[in-house]
């Protein structure tokens, strides 16, 4: 069995766009017939080029050869350009394919993929989502409306979520990390106070950052938001200088967690030597896919740090995340985001249940992509998948940002 073909689709969803502007998903055919999709998160180029990188990867490493040789396809595509060194955008294309490799694995066996993974070690999946606005709310207001948010948490734990995410503390701006604003810190306490009176103990907290704050500022935070007791603290510096997380653990009495923007063991074995975090957020269409993560999930396993994988993105990523989920002992929590959209484009094929995500035991990632509702919702848009602002943080006036949503008008 070799691979022949790669198809991409780049897909939007409808506004108000939760998971991002857009997922890039790819789909691999064998000499066989059989099929696999994928999921590239998003990279720091554009879907245009994103797709001209996934097709030179592919044609490269990928094309005719078995899709059995996960090992052999990462070492040829992490040498790339004699490099050996983490790279996102290449990483990204890659963990795209080998997760189609995964699914084409598992339907010619006949078994999910959690099964070809060493198991069946959680038949139900503890999941999280953000905080998102409900129909009574305004989209603009809802991210800095401690009420609101509290009002959106009582929704899940009603539907039987016991971790919520939220990000109240102010704009991801290219100029950072920076100190917070004393009003985003007031902000940040005061939905970290509505919302823990409104869940009392039913719910963990999980306050969520972007890599906003320098290392002073995030401890500044931090401390401020402790009495409340969040279950992490997300992402407080940015990514670019992984030894200052370890500085951030140290002064905060809150678990750090951190990974979507970061890709293969070598950047998450930095986290674990240093003590920089103990919960491990990889996204597997970025991180190296299946394969990859499942080794950052071994490391993380002998430092006693927890796996809670990222999703910000589309439901194929989301059913790789769950066959990982399913597979390893260290698994805290896994993302989630429930949209119409994100159903139906894979057929409402995995389920949520109180919850908890269930596994699915089709074969392959147990997912049928509905790739007509895919190519119908094409992405006509020039932003990127996210994107910071360019304005710095205010510290005269409030700072008004809306979470993970894009505008409406790209």
């Amino acid at each position: 069995m070799k691979l022949t073909d790669l198809d991409i689709i780049v897909t939007a969803p409808p506004a108000p766009g939760w998971g991002g502007r857009y997922w890039i998903l790819v789909k691999l055919t064998t000499d066989t017939g059989l099929t696999g999709w994928g999921e590239c998160y998003a990279a720091s180029v554009g879907p245009t080029a994103m797709q001209a990188v996934i097709k030179d990867v592919f044609e490269r490493y990928f094309l005719n050869e078995t899709p059995e040789n996960i090992e052999l396809l990462f070492r040829r595509t992490f040498s790339s350009g004699f490099t050996q060194r983490p790279d996102l955008t290449v990483m990204g294309a890659f963990s795209g394919l080998e997760i189609a490799c995964w699914d084409i694995l598992g339907k010619a066996r006949d078994r999910p993929v959690w099964a070809l993974l060493g198991g069946m070690v959680n038949p139900r999946i503890r999941a999280y989502t953000y905080l998102y606005p409900l129909e009574q709310h305004n989209l603009t207001d809802f991210w800095n409306n401690p009420d609101q948010a509290a009002d959106s948490a009582l929704d899940l734990v009603a539907r039987g979520y016991t971790a919520v995410k939220f990000d109240p503390a102010g704009p991801y701006t290219i100029h950072g990390g920076h100190q917070p604003a004393l009003s985003d810190i007031s902000r940040s306490v005061a939905f970290c106070k509505a919302i823990r009176e409104a869940v009392g103990d039913r719910a963990d907290l999980l306050f969520g950052t972007h890599g906003q704050f320098t290392t002073s500022g995030a401890i500044r935070l931090g401390q401020a938001i402790e009495p409340y007791l969040p279950l992490w603290y997300e992402e407080p510096i940015p990514p670019d200088n992984l030894l200052e997380f370890a500085q951030v653990a140290r002064a905060v009495r809150i678990p750090i967690a951190t990974g979507e923007r970061l890709t293969t063991k070598s950047e998450f074995a930095t986290l674990l030597r240093t003590g920089g975090a103990s919960i491990l957020q990889p996204a597997l269409g970025r991180s190296g896919g299946i394969w990859e993560t499942k080794k950052i999930a071994a490391m993380a396993e002998a430092f006693n740090a927890e796996m809670a994988p990222h999703l910000y993105a589309g439901p194929v990523e989301w059913a790789a995340n769950v066959h990982f989920a399913a597979s390893i002992p260290n698994l805290l929590l896994a993302e989630t985001i429930e949209t119409p959209f994100h159903s139906a484009l894979i057929r409402n094929s995995i389920q949520i249940e109180n919850g908890y995500i269930v596994p699915p035991t089709a074969p392959g990632l147990g997912i049928e992509v509905d790739e007509d509702l895919a190519r119908a919702h094409p992405y006509t848009g020039t932003g990127l998948h996210l994107q910071m602002q360019e304005a710095p943080c205010d510290y005269q006036n409030d700072n008004h940002f809306m979470g993970g949503a894009p505008p409406v008008a790209d």
